[in-house]
C-alpha cells in the first residue's frame, strides 16, 4: 500500500513539474525574441530609413535657357571624370579667343622648360599675364615659348597654337582670320567645345607638365578685379563663370579661371570668353555681341550659364527611400 501511495505521489510530482517547466520556458523564450527585437510586445515596427544625402552640388550637363542679344552665343561642358562633353547646338563653332589663351601660352612656355627655372622675370611675366591678363606680359613668355606674329604659311596657326592643337587634342582651331592680325594669339579662333579640352589639358597636367601644373592652375585661381577694374592692356578679369557658382562648390577646391574680352572696332562687338576649370569639370562660353551692351553683359550670361548647370539646384529636396514599414 505504501508503495503504491509513493509511485502515484511521484507522478503527480512529474506532473506538476512539467507544468510550472512548460510556462517558465515559454517566458524565457519569449523575453528572449523581445530583447531581439526591441521588445515590441506583439512584435516589433522597421525604423524608417534615413534621407539619402544628395551628391556634393556640381555642374552637369542640362538645359540652359539665355535671353541672348547679339551675333554668336555659344557654350560647353565637359565631364572631366567622363570626357563627355555636352553644350549648345553649335558648341564646335569658333570666335576669337582673345585673353582666354594667355592660360595656354604660360603652360606652354613652363612645360618646355621641364624642370629648369625660367629667368625670375619671365615668371613674374607669366603670373601677371594669367592673374592681371597683362598683354605685354603674355607676349613676352608667347615669344619666349618661340611664338611670333609672322603669318605662318599654308593657313596653319603658329608653332605656339599649333602645339595646342596636338598635345589636348584640339579638333576646331584655328588661326585668325582678320588682316592683319592673323598671326596675332588674341585673334585665334577656338569653339568652347575646344576650350573646355583646353582647360581639362591644363588640368590634366599635359599643358604645363608635371613641375609647372599646380603653378599655373594656383595662378588661375588667384585672377583678380571686377569687370570695372579695366585699363588700357590689362584689366580685372574675376568675373564670369566664378559668379554663377554656388558656395558649395567653391567650397570643394579652388576654381581656376582665365576670360577674355576685347571690344573689336573691326566689327563693333564685344568678343567675350569664359573659362573655369575644377577637378570634376571644364566649362567654357564664348559670345559676339554689341558694343552698347558693355563688358558686364557678357560677364551675367557666363554667370547665367554656369548656374543653370549646377547639380543639384540648391533647395532640391532630398529623396527618401520608399519602403514598407509594418509589423514583423
Amino acid at each position: 500500500m505504501r508503495s503504491r501511495v509513493t509511485m502515484v505521489l511521484a507522478v503527480v510530482a512529474v506532473l506538476l513539474g512539467g507544468v510550472l517547466l512548460v510556462p517558465a520556458a515559454y517566458a524565457r523564450l519569449s523575453a528572449g525574441d523581445d530583447a531581439g527585437n526591441g521588445g515590441g510586445g506583439g512584435g516589433s515596427s522597421v525604423a524608417a530609413p534615413a534621407p539619402t544625402p544628395p551628391p556634393p552640388p556640381t555642374l552637369a550637363a542640362g538645359p540652359v535657357s539665355v535671353n541672348f542679344t547679339g551675333e554668336f552665343f555659344s557654350w560647353a561642358l565637359m565631364d572631366r571624370k567622363t570626357g563627355a562633353i555636352s553644350g549648345s547646338k553649335n558648341m564646335a563653332s569658333t570666335s576669337s579667343t582673345e585673353s582666354m589663351i594667355k592660360a595656354w601660352i604660360v603652360s606652354d612656355y613652363l612645360r618646355q622648360l621641364g624642370d629648369k627655372e625660367p629667368p625670375a622675370s619671365l615668371l613674374k611675366a607669366a603670373s601677371l599675364a594669367i592673374r592681371d591678363s597683362n598683354d605685354k606680359a603674355a607676349n613676352e613668355v608667347y615669344f619666349a615659348a618661340g611664338g611670333s606674329y609672322r603669318i605662318p604659311a599654308g593657313g596653319q596657326p603658329g608653332p605656339v597654337i599649333k602645339r595646342a592643337i596636338s598635345i589636348c587634342g584640339l579638333t576646331d582651331t584655328k588661326r585668325g582670320n582678320v588682316k592683319p592680325y592673323e598671326g596675332y594669339w588674341s585673334f585665334t579662333r577656338m569653339s568652347p567645345r575646344d576650350a573646355v579640352r583646353l582647360g581639362d589639358c591644363i588640368a590634366d597636367g599635359k599643358a604645363a607638365g608635371k613641375k609647372w601644373t599646380k603653378w599655373v592652375l594656383d595662378e588661375m585661381s588667384k585672377v583678380r578685379g571686377s569687370v570695372k577694374d579695366q585699363q588700357a592692356t590689362s584689366g580685372g578679369g574675376k568675373w564670369g563663370i566664378v559668379d554663377g557658382l554656388p558656395a558649395s562648390i567653391k567650397a570643394q577646391g579652388p576654381v581656376s579661371i582665365k576670360n577674355g574680352w576685347t571690344m573689336l572696332n573691326y566689327d563693333g562687338n564685344w568678343h567675350v570668353n569664359c573659362l573655369a576649370v575644377t577637378g570634376k569639370w571644364s566649362l567654357a562660353v564664348m559670345m559676339r555681341y554689341p558694343q552698347k551692351n558693355g563688358l558686364s553683359y557678357g560677364a551675367k550670361v557666363c554667370a547665367s550659364v554656369a548656374t543653370q548647370l549646377v547639380t543639384p539646384q540648391p533647395g532640391a529636396a532630398l529623396k527618401v527611400p520608399q519602403q514598407p514599414v509594418g509589423k514583423l
